[in-house]
C-alpha cells in the first residue's frame, strides 16, 4: 500500500461527521439543472448516513436552476435579476432534494445562511446549535447562502467559503467539496493533456495557489478553483482535513473510507472552537502590521503563554475601524499572521503605535486598555 493511500485510511478511521460541498457546475450544465446528477448526489450521502456518517451538505444552484426556470441563457448581473433566479430556483432545488432523499427514507432541512449569521458570535453559536440538533435526529441539513436576500456588504462570499465555515462551525472531521475536476492538478488540465492529478497536499504554499490557473467558467456559476482552495486552506488551518474531487459520478464512501480519489489535503493542528471562529468565520475592517519582534513572539509562544498585541509593535495602521472591530495582523510585508477583536480604534491606534502601554493614556488623554488586541480575543495562524 502506497504512503498516500495509508495517509488517506489512517487519517479517515476516526471520521463521523463531514460536511460535503457540491457546485453548480457538479448540478448543472449550461442548460440547466441536470436531474441525474444530483440524485447520484444524493444516493451517495444517504449511502454515508446509512454506514452511521453525520453529513450537512452545502449545495449552490438555486440561481442556477432558477435560470432556466425563468430563460436566462446566461448568468445575470443585475443583483435584483440574480435574487430573482436564486427566489425561484431554490424552492425547485429543495423540491427535488427532498424527492430524491425522501426515496431512500432521509429527512432534510434547508437552512438559508447570510454572512451576518456566521460573523454574529451568537447566532453563530444559534446556526451551530441547530445543525447538531437535525443531525441527532437523523436529518441531512441542506445549507445554501440566502442569496435571495444577500448583498455585498452581508455575504458569505461563495459557497466554498460557506462550506469551511460550516464545518467550522461543525468542527466537522472532514470536508470534500466535489468539482468539475479530479482534484488538483500540476498544470491546468483544461490547456494541457499531460497535466497529472496531486494526490496529497501537505499544506497549501503560495506555489500550490498559483496552480489554481484561471479557467473558463460555466454559464452558470461563479468561483473557481482558487475559491476552492481558500476555502481548503481555511479548513485545514484550523484543523479539518479536506478533499477536492470530482462530483460528477464520485462515489462518495469511497472517499470518506480513504480511497484514492480527487486529492487529499492534510490538516494542521486542529485549533478550538472560539478561536477558529476569531480566525476565519470574522470580517477584519482594517490591518495592524506589526514590528519583526512582536510577529515573532506571537508565533513562537503556545496558545496558553501567547501575550497580546501591544502598541509598542504596531507599526503601521490601515482601515477604518472602530473599537471592537476585527482586523487582521500583519508582518511589515503584509503577510497575515492572525486576527483579533481591536480595543482601539484606527485614529487611536494612530497616535499610539509605536509607544509604550504606560505612554497611551497621556496620548488619548483618557485611560484605556494597556493592550491593542488582548490576548483571549485573538487568534495566530
Amino acid at each position: 500500500m502506497s504512503s498516500a493511500a495509508q495517509s488517506r485510511e489512517s487519517l479517515f478511521q476516526n471520521v463521523r461527521t463531514l460536511v460535503v460541498k457540491v457546485g453548480t457546475r457538479v448540478l448543472c450544465d449550461d442548460g440547466g439543472l441536470v436531474e441525474a446528477r444530483l440524485e447520484h448526489l444524493a444516493a451517495g450521502i444517504s449511502a454515508l448516513h446509512d454506514r452511521g456518517y453525520s453529513v450537512v451538505l452545502v449545495t449552490s444552484g438555486a440561481v442556477g436552476v432558477g435560470m432556466s426556470v425563468l430563460g436566462y441563457a446566461t448568468r445575470p448581473s443585475d443583483l435584483a435579476e440574480k435574487q430573482g433566479c436564486a427566489a425561484v430556483g431554490q424552492i425547485r432545488l429543495m423540491e427535488l432534494y427532498a424527492r430524491h432523499f425522501g426515496r431512500r427514507d432521509k429527512a432534510v432541512a434547508q437552512i438559508l445562511l447570510t454572512g451576518e449569521d456566521l460573523r454574529d458570535e451568537r447566532r453563530f453559536n444559534s446556526v451551530r446549535a441547530t445543525v447538531r440538533a437535525l443531525l441527532e435526529k437523523g436529518v441531512v441539513p441542506i445549507v445554501n447562502e440566502n442569496d435571495t436576500v444577500a448583498t455585498e456588504e452581508i455575504k458569505v462570499g461563495d459557497n466554498d467559503k460557506l462550506s469551511a465555515d460550516v464545518a467550522q462551525f461543525l468542527e466537522a472531521d472532514l470536508l470534500v467539496i466535489l468539482s468539475d475536476e479530479e482534484g488538483l492538478y500540476d498544470k491546468n488540465p483544461k490547456t494541457n493533456k499531460d497535466a497529472k492529478r496531486i494526490a496529497v497536499v501537505e499544506r497549501i504554499t503560495p506555489e500550490i495557489l498559483r496552480l489554481a490557473e484561471a479557467t473558463p467558467g460555466s454559464k452558470v456559476s461563479v468561483g473557481g478553483m482558487k475559491a476552492k482552495l481558500t476555502a481548503i486552506r481555511q479548513a485545514v488551518e484550523a484543523g479539518t482535513p479536506a478533499v477536492l474531487a470530482r462530483g460528477d459520478g464520485a462515489n462518495l464512501v469511497d472517499i470518506v473510507l480513504g480511497k484514492d480519489a480527487g486529492t487529499l489535503f492534510l490538516p494542521r493542528a486542529r485549533i478550538d472552537r472560539k478561536r477558529r471562529w476569531l480566525a476565519f468565520v470574522t470580517k477584519p475592517k482594517g490591518r495592524l502590521l506589526l514590528d519583526d519582534g512582536a510577529v515573532k513572539a506571537l508565533r513562537d509562544a503556545s496558545d496558553d503563554k501567547r501575550g497580546s498585541v501591544l502598541a509598542a509593535g504596531v507599526r503601521k495602521v490601515k482601515g477604518d475601524f472602530e473599537a471592537g472591530d476585527f482586523v487582521e495582523i500583519c508582518d511589515l510585508k503584509g503577510e497575515i499572521v492572525g486576527r483579533g477583536r481591536t480595543a482601539y480604534g484606527s485614529s487611536d491606534v494612530e497616535k499610539i503605535r509605536g509607544r509604550k502601554s504606560g505612554e497611551i493614556a497621556a496620548l488619548l488623554g483618557r485611560a484605556g486598555p494597556g493592550h491593542v488586541v488582548h490576548r483571549d480575543k485573538l487568534a495566530v495562524y
